[in-house]
């Protein structure tokens, strides 16, 4: 009888492992805006229902050092991370290191989510992630300023450049030689590969490698868009945007220094909080046209909630990431902080769409926004990070569009093997 008792407790063991005593979960969060303050308190309440710890572990603002950062963590093997976050770029590159998560998650639950979204995450018939939050870059406008000046919100790039000059011009007449007209994330890393793609699609220039594995960059429409991007800086554009993350634009935007800025959602809740300086001044829209013949496209964005397969404690991890990913964590991320959810029904939820009305206006911008190159597979950082040089030198004058994106549009074919990733 005794034999038959332990063999029972041991199986228990089996079953249910780790969850007989109170754990410490690590957990990365993001730096930028509110990300590790939300972050914070998802944890903190997940915590208080189930009486495990968390740490939080935070990751740098560059999107690029965050992937060389967990890159590192993961190759070692190493057990100091128990849920990651991974951007939607990454799924391809790191798939390897993490657990599978279908079988913790059910079925209806999943199809809850956006559903191109989950296909992202699941590599080689496995879920890697779950989608936590989706993003598509949109324009942020200071409403105030374009209708002191007569202007209208811009329909095409080049009505924006217009709109900018009229609006300093004013400005600059009545003493303010503070403003500038467009930020955005400039700086070599990511956050540029995400503006410039959007740039070069709404010009009508592709998607740097097209849905069949075809380099497409160099061609004029493509170069167009770079060239005219470049055209800007020194002149609507400051100089410094040229180091800018996300957080560098938001922070000349919400000082009341610039009058476009193309940033994620995450700007409207901060850009209208109670003590910044242009609360109630702020419109926010869908990119606009590269000319009349374009359209508008924002660049898919948004991340993702892993467990990495070294975690000594995977199923109170995958409980976490249950947890920070479900209805009532994406409702109170997206009233708190304009986070926007993956879960497809929170998009008619009254109280959302008071709290952030363009959630509802710009529900297509955030369906249909253009994915990143990730057919590029486990290839993806060098195809980004060739492309966002090209357009880095020509931003910062060494050679032009035309030049350097035959460059880049050589060496992704090398990189590809001419469509082979």
């Amino acid at each position: 009888m005794k034999k038959v008792l332990a063999g029972l407790v041991a199986a228990a063991a089996i079953v249910a492992p780790q969850m007989a005593r109170a754990e410490t979960i690590t957990i990365s969060c993001g730096s930028v805006g509110m990300e590790q303050t939300l972050c914070k308190q998802g944890t903190e309440a997940w915590s208080k229902k189930t009486g495990h710890t968390v740490q939080i572990m935070a990751a740098p603002t560059d999107a690029t050092q965050e992937l060389t950062q967990l890159q590192q963590l993961l190759a070692s093997g190493s057990s100091d991370l128990d849920v990651a976050r991974i951007d939607i770029v990454w799924p391809g590159l790191v798939a390897n290191h993490f657990l599978d998560l279908k079988p913790y998650i059910p079925e209806d639950v999943l199809k809850q989510h956006f559903q191109p979204i989950v296909q992202n995450n699941t590599v080689n018939g496995k879920l890697v992630a779950m989608p936590w939050f989706t993003d598509a870059g949109l324009l942020f406008y200071r409403k105030d300023l374009l209708e002191k000046y007569g202007q209208k919100p811009p329909a095409t790039w080049q009505e924006l450049v217009q709109s900018a000059k009229a609006v300093l011009e004013g400005e600059k007449k009545a003493g303010n030689d503070k403003l500038v007209g467009f930020v955005f994330q400039g700086k070599s890393y990511e956050g540029l590969t995400c503006n410039a793609l959007e740039w070069v699609d709404s010009f009508g220039g592709g998607t740097i490698v097209d849905s069949k594995g075809q380099v497409t960059l160099n061609n004029p429409k493509a170069v167009e868009a770079v060239q005219f991007f470049a055209s800007l800086v020194g002149n609507v554009v400051p100089k410094g945007v040229l180091s800018y993350e996300e957080e560098g634009a938001r922070g000349s935007f919400q000082a009341g220094n610039a009058v476009f800025m193309r940033n994620w959602p995450y700007a409207w809740a901060l850009a209208n909080s109670k003590d910044s300086p242009i609360n109630g001044k702020v419109g926010v829209m869908a990119l606009p046209k590269g000319g009349a013949s374009g359209k508008s496209t924002g660049t898919l964005g948004g991340w993702q909630l892993g467990v990495p397969k070294y975690s000594k404690h995977p199923e109170i991890a995958v409980d976490l990431v249950k947890f920070l990913t479900s209805f009532e964590e994406q409702k109170r991320r997206a009233l708190v902080g304009s986070f926007n959810p993956t879960i497809a029904s929170l998009y008619k939820d009254e109280e959302l769409l008071k709290a952030n009305p363009f959630f509802g206006s710009l529900f297509d911008t955030f369906t249909n926004a253009v994915p990143r190159p990730t057919i590029t597979g486990s290839k993806y950082n060098q195809v980004s990070t060739e492309f966002r040089n090209a357009v880095y030198s020509t931003l910062t004058g060494k050679g032009t569009a035309a030049d350097n994106l035959t460059k880049a549009d050589t060496k992704l074919k090398g990189i590809g093997k001419n469509g082979k990733w």
